[in-house]
């Protein structure tokens, strides 16, 4: 069976959306599968290794996708995207021989992923702890020690806490696999008086208004793939947020996904 990821396509196809499995041919090799997910899905992480299950697996890590093996699953990975847990590796069959499989399951938040868009919320409110309730982030911090006083000496300026405890906390990656979290911002735009902080696909610039000295206080700006700044009354945090579940956000990634995540480019160092 020759892999590509039409392939790979054509089988998530024959599972469907819900639970499902199928074990593969023996000469699949199962990395070049782990590999090609890779590439769509981003870092996976570990369920099991040699037959042990990493004992801080559970529903919000995938633990769904062990439930068709039992004890007889040999390696696993997983990716989460959307409300689907992905997963490969190898798992013994009935027989007892060591295969190739592809797995899927249902995956489900633990925390409310949304609000109402019109909810009063507090202004006091921690959108960081927001946002990894939405994500159903459960990984350690990936990248808990940037040099972050080398960073802003070299852009000339501090920048806002919201944003390095994102990058703290998700490393590289995109949310919902759209929008990119750039480790260190842009300059790009800094006549205009703005600094990028991330971006999407289509080209369309996350930036902060870089008035005043308080950088935690910076109002977000989108500049579009047309030259055009939409500005928002709230900072980075609260902005990915609030695009993650307002479906009447300008910018909203609600209507694509009613469960969300982060995207990993790559592990941790």
């Amino acid at each position: 069976m020759k892999l590509t990821q039409m392939a790979v396509n054509d089988l998530l196809a024959q599972l469907g959306p819900a639970d499902g499995y199928m074990y593969l041919p023996g000469d699949l090799g199962p990395q070049a599968l782990t590999d090609l997910l890779a590439d769509r899905y981003g870092v996976p992480h570990t369920l099991v290794l040699d037959g042990f299950t990493d004992p801080a697996v559970d529903d919000s890590r995938g633990a769904a996708l062990l439930a068709p093996f039992g004890d007889r699953a040999v390696k696993m990975r997983a990716w989460a995207y959307g409300n689907q847990w992905v997963g490969t590796g190898t798992a013994r069959d009935a027989e007892g021989a060591e295969r190739p499989v592809l797995v899927v399951a249902q995956r489900h938040v633990p925390e409310p992923s949304a609000v109402a868009p019109d909810e009063d919320e507090d202004e006091e409110a921690d959108w960081m702890e927001r946002l990894i309730r939405i994500t159903g982030w459960t990984q350690p911090a990936q990248r808990p020690d940037v040099n972050w006083a080398e960073v802003e000496s070299r852009l000339g300026t501090a920048l806002p806490a919201d944003y390095k405890r994102m990058v703290e906390t998700f490393g590289e990656g995109a949310f919902d696999a759209y929008l990119s979290l750039h480790q260190e911002p842009w300059a790009d735009l800094r006549e205009d008086g703005l600094i990028i902080w991330a971006g999407t696909e289509h080209e369309d610039l996350y930036c902060w208004r870089a008035d005043g000295d308080d950088p935690d206080r910076w109002p977000v700006v989108v500049r579009s793939f047309d030259g055009e700044d939409a500005p928002f009354g709230y900072q980075a945090a609260e902005f990915v947020r609030r695009i993650l579940v307002d479906p009447h956000h300008p910018f909203t990634m609600a209507r694509y996904f009613d469960t969300h995540w982060f995207m990993n480019y790559r592990k941790s160092d």
